[in-house]
């Protein structure tokens, strides 16, 4: 878990402000969520046989013998706070929310145990138009921060839960006759979750599910057409993609359209922004049943990203004007002229030398904050 420390973080709130200007263009309202829930909601909503409640949560008991957990993902706690306040029976909801997460996994570059995403949820509408728009959201972004040729977009469906449990059996029955071909990894998956083997970074394993049966095979009718429609609406906007078919999400609550803005421009591929359907959510953990689509971003690879491809997108300086008073009774007088300028110009970052100093020794403080402008009252 890091420290950010003031270099950092004004770079941070530069991305996230461009974020949320992007966010608030499109309607989207900011919902802020407790970091702590009771462990059921995860486990409800991620599942018990994936690898985040298995071993990556942070949980433990309150005074009270309570089970808490720190939130991994802020999915589950919007839509409880949905449920919970009302907000998405037979309403149309478009939220956003941005803050810490937290998951004891191993730590490497760009993935910490304390990480921060933001997220978009959008509750009470089904079509395809609504899926493009996120897309097109999130496009927006890449734009506006300056990495958008280090970004792809991969694109796929996973149908419906029916079509996907006829899939499932075809899978685990190949799976079965190459058992000795699957790492360990896999072979506990295979039943538990078998649609996560897709997903598996081990080449001989990819190898093998080149001749594995294929999901699009599978597809219910309605998803195929739901696919092609959003496949459409993007092509007219001009937003390149390319169909992976080893795209899925291992959680049954998920349907339809997922997909992921990925980068190779942090070394090994990584994935930037993960989204897709989640129809079935809300009803599972005791709402209405209720359409629903959304995604998330972590931060910290983000911000790596733009590091890397973009250096020219800055932090602001720190210090636009800095205030010397040099003489007898000045000190006061020089407060009194910052707090003018205040008034007089709020945008302005305006700071006032203390603790005395010749002139010359003034100076070099101003340049050591990097201000553009010395004030001088002498």
């Amino acid at each position: 878990m890091n420290d950010y420390l003031p270099e950092d973080t004004a770079l941070w709130q530069r991305i996230e402000g461009t974020l949320k200007q992007v966010l608030g263009s499109y309607g989207y309202s900011e919902i802020r969520l407790p970091i702590v829930e009771q462990t059921p909601l995860f486990k409800r909503a991620i599942g018990e046989v994936t690898d985040v409640v298995e071993k990556e949560m942070y949980t433990f008991e309150d005074r009270n013998g309570e089970s808490l957990t720190l939130r991994p993902e802020g999915t589950a706690g919007c839509v409880r706070a949905g449920i919970e306040h009302g907000l998405l029976y037979n309403q149309e909801q478009r939220l956003w929310y941005i803050g810490p997460m937290f998951r004891y996994e191993r730590p490497q570059k760009g993935r910490y145990r304390q990480f921060h995403q933001l997220g978009a949820e959008v509750f009470g509408l089904q079509g395809p138009d609504v899926d493009a728009e996120l897309i097109l959201l999130s496009a927006r972004w890449w734009k506006a921060l300056g990495i958008v040729d280090h970004v792809k977009l991969e694109l796929n469906s996973i149908g419906s839960l029916a079509a996907r449990a006829n899939y499932r059996d075809a899978l685990v029955a190949f799976l079965e006759q190459h058992q000795e071909k699957l790492d360990e990894d896999c072979k506990r998956r295979m039943y538990s979750n078998p649609l996560r083997v897709l997903d598996s970074k081990n080449p001989e394993v990819q190898a093998l599910l080149n001749d594995a049966p294929r999901l699009s095979e599978y597809l219910d009718e309605e998803s195929r057409s739901h696919f092609n429609e959003l496949c459409e609406l993007l092509a007219q906007a001009g937003i390149p993609y390319t169909i992976n078919e080893r795209l899925v999400r291992g959680l049954d609550y998920y349907n339809r359209t997922v997909f992921e803005w990925v980068t190779t421009s942090l070394g090994a591929q990584g994935t930037v922004c993960a989204g897709g359907r989640y129809d079935g959510l809300v009803e599972q953990l005791g709402g209405r049943a209720t359409p629903a689509v959304g995604f998330a971003m972590g931060l910290e690879r983000l911000v790596l990203l733009v590091q890397a491809v973009n250096p020219d997108f800055k932090a602001p300086a720190t210090i636009d004007v800095y205030v010397i008073s040099s003489g007898a009774g000045t000190q006061s007088a020089a407060m009194q002229l910052a707090e003018s300028v205040r008034d007089a110009a709020p945008q302005i970052k305006l700071m006032t030398n203390y603790g005395g100093g010749n002139f010359k020794k003034q100076i070099t403080r101003a340049d050591k904050w990097g201000a553009r402008i010395a004030l001088i009252l002498g």
